[in-house]
């Protein structure tokens, strides 16, 4: 099997293992269940409830299926946070993007899995626990970047790993042949985010509310600020980023990055206390990236006057509804589903091939959502939005990350 060392990483690894939360949910032991049906509609939109009903329970093809992919019909299991796979948000889009992909194989499954701790060192337990009963192995989060170990002692498995690259015993980052691991810029997603805000707010004053301080979420924070400010300096907003310091985040290295982190993220509790707390500062419009946590800013939001909420991951429009109004200003996307559905396809037919990928706006894996009916957006702001957006995807603009050496302040194109 290759094996290429790329950088150490020993203090990441050490830091992501002081946090709280895993991200992902119910024991490996609790994966045995009934066979159940997977919906023909449940693969995208509408497939919540599917979701909730199969956590834990292997879902497969339809006896229908158009079977359109060729090739190996696949056992799938799909490791997740303690929100899991109906969190309406990051895991649930990487089970739908598995739901998609057994639509169309006839004979293939999948089984939904949560680790309840919220350890890492557990989560990577959860996976070496099932690893032996499944060809191929979801693994969502930050927290799973550990299985590296697991996966070379199993070559005969094949991994998908969302949000990280592998490291092994050491810490040290590496690149299997039977990993293929997915990260992103979601700095390019809250890019777009900060800038909807500022264009937007009414009060002149936005926030960000995220789930823990993984790289993927200061990401997300730091692309926001980094819209805002440019908004602020190029299109005459003047919003203010409002920041509450008992919830500030500390990243893997230890380092303070200051935002609005509930410490979790399923705790819905805690997520609406943050929601709240950010209105009564006068904030308008909230960018959640929270997981299961952003439920709670959702209700906050809900139980206010005028505040809106830009979702994350996925277009989150259908979870903002009000009564006869709805609270999504729009969302941030991070395309997981496509390209889980063909690393999928890849292995079904046999060309699949490990390495670390980082996507961006490049590859059309971020954005934000612009569509008609799915957004309440003026059309200057869209206009303006997507002309900053072009240049993000151009490279003229380069927003501030957790480790790209820029800060929301300063990062390529804001001046």
């Amino acid at each position: 099997m290759k094996k290429k060392f790329v950088s150490i990483i020993t203090a990441v690894t050490i830091g992501a293992a002081l946090l709280a939360g895993c991200g992902s949910g119910a024991a490996a032991g609790d994966s045995s269940a009934e066979t159940v049906p997977a919906e023909e509609d449940a693969s995208s939109e509408g497939s919540e409830e599917a979701a909730a009903d199969a956590e834990g329970e292997p879902a497969e093809a339809p006896a229908d299926a158009a079977g359109s992919i060729a090739g190996a019909a696949l056992k799938i299991a799909i490791v997740s946070s303690p929100s899991g796979v109906d969190d309406g948000s990051f895991n649930e889009n990487n089970y739908n993007g598995i739901l998609d992909f057994i639509a169309e194989a006839p004979g293939s499954s999948v089984t939904p899995v949560k680790e309840e701790t919220g350890d890492v060192a557990a989560c990577i337990q959860a996976v070496n626990d099932i690893v032996a009963d499944y060809d191929v192995i979801v693994a969502c989060g930050f927290q799973f970047a550990g299985i590296g170990t697991v996966a070379e002692e199993n070559p005969d498995v094949d991994f998908i790993l969302v949000d990280t690259s592998p490291t092994d015993a050491e810490g040290n980052e590496v690149e299997l042949d039977n990993i293929y691991a997915m990260t992103f810029k979601e700095q390019e997603s809250g890019f777009a985010a900060g800038v909807a805000a500022a264009l937007s707010t009414k009060t002149n004053k936005v926030a960000v509310v995220n789930g823990i301080a993984y790289p993927s979420n200061v990401n997300y924070q730091y692309g926001f600020m980094s819209g805002v400010n440019y908004a602020n300096k190029n299109y005459g907003t003047t919003a203010e980023i409002v920041e509450l310091a008992s919830y500030a985040g500390t990243d893997v290295t230890g380092a303070n990055v200051g935002g609005n982190y509930v410490g979790s993220f399923a705790d819905e509790a805690t997520g609406k206390v943050v929601g709240k707390a950010l209105i009564d500062e006068g904030c308008d419009v909230l960018f959640v990236a929270a997981g299961g946590s952003g439920n709670g800013v959702f209700t906050a939001a809900k139980e206010a006057s005028d505040v809106y909420v830009i979702g994350c991951d996925v277009d989150q429009y259908d979870d903002g509804a009000n009564g006869s109004s709805n609270i999504i200003l729009t969302s941030g996307l991070k395309i997981m589903d496509k390209n889980v559905k063909l690393q999928l396809e890849k292995i079904a037919e046999g060309s699949f091939a490990g390495g670390n990928e980082l996507l961006g706006a490049d590859t059309d894996s971020t954005g934000y959502v612009s569509a008609e009916g799915r957004n309440q957006l003026s059309a200057d702001a869209i206009a303006k939005i997507d002309e900053a957006f072009a240049k993000v995807k151009s490279g003229e603009i380069v927003p501030a990350a957790n480790f790209n050496n820029m800060t929301p302040e300063d990062f390529t194109g804001l001046n």
